[in-house]
C-alpha cells in the first residue's frame, strides 16, 4: 500500500507541475477548440505509455542481472526527483503560452501533437524511470508495474482532459496563473521531501 502510495503521488505531483504537455493542451484548446483540446490530452496519455513500456523492459532487465547497478540508478532518480523539486520551486516566472492565430487542425493532427510532445520529451523520460526504479524490485509483478504505468498514463489523460474542458475559461486561467508560484513552491518542496525520503529508504531485494 505505502509502494502504490508513493507512485500516486509522485504521479499526481508531476503531473499538475505546469509543463510542454500543459502548454500545447491549452494552445490547442484556446486556437482550436474542445475537441482537438481532448484529443492532445488523449495524444499525451499514450505518450505517456511508450515511455512505461521501454521502461518497464529495461528496469525489468537491470533487476535481474545487476542489482548493484539499480541501486545506482534507484539514487540517480531520488537526485533527479530532488532536482526537479528545486527547479520547480524556485521557477517564478509564470507559463508562456503561444496563443497566436493558427489554421484549424485536423483531428489526427491533435492527436499526433499531443503524443510527440509527450514521447519527445526528455523530462517525461526522466519522471518514468526515476519513479520507477523508486519502486520496481526483483519480485515486483509485472502486471503491478503495468498498472502503475496505466495510472501514469490515466493520472495525465484525466488532468490535461480537465485541461482542455476548462482553461479556455478566462476567470480560471487568471486563477491558476496568479497563483502558480505558490504551486511552484508546494510542490517543489514535496517532491524535494520524496526524493530524500526514498533516497533514505532501503531497497526491498
Amino acid at each position: 500500500m505505502a509502494e502504490l502510495l508513493a507512485v500516486a503521488l509522485i504521479t499526481v505531483l508531476a503531473v499538475v507541475s505546469p509543463g510542454a504537455d500543459f502548454a500545447m493542451t491549452v494552445r490547442n484548446s484556446y486556437l482550436y477548440g474542445r475537441t482537438p483540446g481532448l484529443l492532445s490530452a488523449a495524444g499525451i496519455s499514450l505518450g505517456v505509455l511508450v515511455h512505461v513500456t521501454y521502461t518497464i523492459l529495461g528496469v525489468g532487465l537491470l533487476i535481474s542481472h545487476s542489482p548493484s547497478v539499480f541501486t545506482v540508478i534507484k539514487f540517480a532518480g531520488a537526485a533527479y526527483l530532488v532536482y526537479i523539486g528545486c527547479r520547480t520551486f524556485a521557477k517564478r516566472t509564470q507559463l508562456d503560452i503561444d496563443l497566436s492565430n493558427g489554421p484549424t487542425i485536423s483531428r489526427m493532427q491533435a492527436l499526433r501533437t499531443g503524443f510527440l510532445t509527450n514521447a519527445l520529451n526528455p523530462k517525461t523520460t526522466l519522471f518514468v524511470v526515476s519513479t520507477f526504479t523508486q519502486i520496481v524490485h526483483a519480485d515486483t509483478p509485472v502486471w503491478r508495474q503495468a498498472g502503475y504505468g496505466l495510472f501514469m498514463s490515466l493520472a495525465h489523460l484525466v488532468w490535461f482532459t480537465t485541461a482542455a474542458l476548462f482553461f479556455s475559461n478566462d476567470r480560471l486561467r487568471a486563477r491558476m496563473l496568479r497563483r502558480q508560484v505558490l504551486l511552484n513552491r508546494v510542490i517543489g518542496s514535496v517532491l524535494v521531501g520524496l526524493g530524500v525520503a526514498l533516497a533514505l529508504t532501503p531497497a526491498t531485494q
